[in-house]
């Protein structure tokens, strides 16, 4: 069942510096019976083509239509959304100085962070530099194989200076936010229902893709910057945390294919201090495709860890 974000009321876009960049953030406040004393969520969006924070719509009609007593924040990673889209390379330390930076100065209070797909890096490297993180909702995280894979930086900025950040580069982001583009990708790598690639997700990457000082962020990704072997960060992870994978999870990258939902989670499970698994209907954008299920698994996690 999905959620329209028709219902959402929403909050005013507001805006915080880091490193002199513009920073955009929306925060939706608890209802009038609030318990101050509970933790906010932040919420970590995905990066690709037209992605930023209005990937959450639905998550916050459910969140809103639920009647929640704690504050939720929603953030636009720089390069994406309302955020500057300066010319860079972007890695995860940058994006989780950004977070820390937006949790020292506007919420001021621990969070719980719930982070979509391949953004858990950012999520690790939160818990790197101490940020106060209480605990870590993973929504369909890379498979065990690539998240355990030794990368070559070396070659994650030659891909980056020969290939992306090249006038071929803005060529192809030219071609990958045209419609059809983005409706193929999302079903063949996304979804796990094709109805569900609808006008209002296609409209949403299209906008989110008008400016295209976007590409940088996107190309970011693709070139690998996030990729390294995690396994021992993700083993020192003491913060409760909580695996949800699609029933139908894949991996667009071929080294996380052949590992099934179950083993994905059993691999987290046992990576994991103190890490539990969940397998919701689904593929690979459980809060947007399967916005009921999702919010339904996760929100007993949550109220238990604060």
């Amino acid at each position: 069942m999905k959620t329209s974000d028709s219902t959402i009321s929403k909050a005013e876009t507001q805006f915080y510096t880091w490193r002199g960049y513009r920073c955009a953030y929306e925060a939706y406040a608890p209802n009038s019976t609030s318990d101050e004393s509970k933790t906010p969520l932040l919420l970590i969006h995905p990066i690709g083509v037209g992605l930023s924070r209005r990937f959450w719509d639905r998550f916050i009609a459910a969140w809103q239509n639920s009647h929640q007593d704690r504050w939720l924040y929603n953030a636009d990673l720089l390069g994406c959304g309302e955020s500057d889209m300066p010319r860079l390379a972007y890695t995860p330390d940058d994006w989780a100085e950004q977070l820390q930076t937006f949790i020292d100065q506007v919420i001021q209070k621990t969070v719980i962070v719930i982070i979509q797909g391949a953004l858990f890096p950012v999520g690790i490297k939160m818990v790197q530099k101490q940020a106060p993180v209480q605990g870590l909702i993973l929504s369909g995280p890379p498979a065990w194989g690539i998240m355990s894979k030794p990368t070559s930086q070396n070659r994650h900025r030659l891909f980056w200076s020969g290939l992306f950040d090249t006038p071929w580069g803005g060529w192809f982001y030219r071609y990958a936010r045209r419609q059809q583009f983005l409706k193929n990708f999302s079903i063949r790598k996304l979804f796990a229902n094709p109805d569900q690639v609808d006008s209002q997700w296609l409209q949403m990457l299209q906008n989110g893709s008008q400016s295209f000082a976007s590409r940088y962020a996107v190309f970011s990704f693709l070139a690998g910057f996030w990729r390294e072997d995690y396994s021992q960060a993700i083993a020192s992870i003491s913060q409760p945390t909580l695996v949800v994978m699609g029933e139908k999870a894949s991996s667009i990258s071929r080294d996380g294919k052949g590992e099934s939902p179950q083993e994905k989670i059993q691999n987290y499970q046992s990576a994991l201090p103190n890490g539990e698994g969940k397998i919701i209907p689904g593929r690979n954008v459980l809060p947007y495709e399967s916005t009921e299920a999702f919010f339904a698994t996760i929100q007993p996690f949550v109220e238990k860890i604060s």
